[in-house]
């Protein structure tokens, strides 16, 4: 979408950026969608048995056990958070930054959204001091928070929250009578599963946590879109799934048969999907871990990436570089860095960041490569960094802020 900020300084574009194109889909996830094309009956609202218990097993392999009536599936992660935040009802909070989607399923709905600002050593979840402070302040100018949206693997900084920050933020949710909403998308996409610890929501209030899984990304293509829902194991967590359901048909919400029998088979997590996944998961960690040498290298700012295929960089230490070339805000960076990059480059304003501050989120997908066959060759290479198509790319990207940074040293006036 674009339109013209309040302040008017032009155009700005916000929502959710473009996909990005990805792996070919894997031989044995093709044919099991082959054979669901000529279905002729769709799945029903909320799932099918079979992705239902595919979903079930999921999570019970990672200590969440959880019985088919506690599970619903949908049609892509935003219809189903849309539908969770309308069983809910109430004003939303989320933390800042957060996933470019998150608002607009709220903002649809007429909904209050409150961004809460995170802790330095990461993002995806609040400062609990921040959350408490924001929901009294909503309450006194008569707003109604319910829900708070979070991510223990997070787009988009790709950081993991420390078990003992986010146990405080789900501590202060608690007290507040908060429903929590934890997207674990980019759970199983750890970059170094020995040094990073990931504990959910769900594992520390079983009461009042709902865990959100987007499978078209980690597991499926743009082409098939499915996510799931686990619901608590009570009577209030099977209200809010029938009332969940109630929304998704009346949206007609269903996950299409081929979609389903996908996220289904890549949910039981056979050989093919896990190996194809751990392969996936060390080449974007050598590459965000690549790109984050080069922007600290030009004196800008980026926490290490932990998980997910993304980085987060601050360009504020070069701020006077970029205003020499136009640059004054989070819109200005994302097109100069969109042209000069060749890749997207969106700003920290399409994640509920300040459009003033000069962030923005870089995707370690465009630099595997541009076709199928090169992206292929980056997965199975030794060292990925020494193809030719990934070392240009990451050397365009690096000149790209030594530029900056010799600008900017430049500027800087004689000691």
């Amino acid at each position: 979408m674009r339109r013209t900020d309040s302040a008017g300084r032009g155009p700005v574009r916000y929502g959710p950026p473009l996909p990005e194109p990805g792996l070919p889909v894997l031989p044995e996830l093709a044919s099991t969608v082959a054979s669901a094309a000529g279905r002729s009956h769709p799945e029903p609202p909320g799932g099918g048995p079979a992705l239902l218990d595919a979903a079930s097993g999921y999570w019970s392999r990672r200590g969440l056990a959880v019985e088919r009536g506690h599970v619903a599936a949908a049609p892509g992660a935003p219809p189903l958070l849309l539908a969770l935040t309308a069983a809910l009802g109430g004003d939303v909070l989320l933390p800042r930054p957060c996933p470019a989607w998150w608002a607009p399923q709220a903002r649809l709905l007429g909904r209050g959204v409150y961004h809460v600002p995170t802790p330095a050593e990461c993002g995806g979840v609040p400062d609990p001091y921040a959350l408490l402070e924001t929901v009294r302040r909503v309450r006194a100018e008569g707003g109604r928070p319910r829900l708070l949206v979070l991510s223990v693997a997070d787009d988009p900084t790709a950081t993991v929250p420390p078990p003992e920050v986010l146990h405080e933020a789900v501590e202060a949710a608690a007290d507040e009578g908060l429903h929590v909403v934890s997207d674990e998308t980019w759970r199983d996409t750890l970059h170094d599963p020995r040094d990073t610890v990931v504990i959910g929501p769900a594992e520390m209030d079983h009461e009042r946590v709902t865990v959100l899984c987007d499978l078209t990304g980690p597991f499926l293509p743009p082409s098939l879109p499915a996510a799931v829902a686990r619901f608590p194991a009570t009577a209030d967590g099977a209200a809010l799934r029938a009332r969940t359901l109630d929304v998704l048909t009346a949206l007609g919400a269903s996950t299409a048969a081929p979609a389903a029998a996908a996220a289904a088979y890549a949910l039981g997590e056979p050989d093919e999907i896990t190996a194809r996944l751990a392969a996936a998961v060390r080449l974007h960690a050598r590459v965000a871990d690549a790109a984050q040498r080069a922007v600290l290298a030009a004196g800008a700012l980026a926490r290490p990436p932990r998980a997910g295929r993304h980085l987060y960089a601050d360009l504020g230490p070069l701020r006077p570089a970029l205003a020499a070339r136009g640059v004054g805000d989070a819109q200005d960076l994302e097109d100069f860095l969109g042209e000069r990059l060749g890749m997207p480059a969106p700003g920290g304003h399409r994640f509920g960041d300040d459009i003033d501050a000069l962030r923005v989120r870089l995707s370690t997908g465009p630099f595997l490569g541009s076709t199928p066959s090169e992206r292929l060759a980056s997965l199975s290479a030794p060292n990925p960094l020494e193809l030719p198509h990934v070392e240009r790319a990451l050397s365009m990207f690096g000149s790209a802020f030594d530029d900056l940074r010799a600008e900017t040293q430049r500027m800087e006036p004689p000691r």
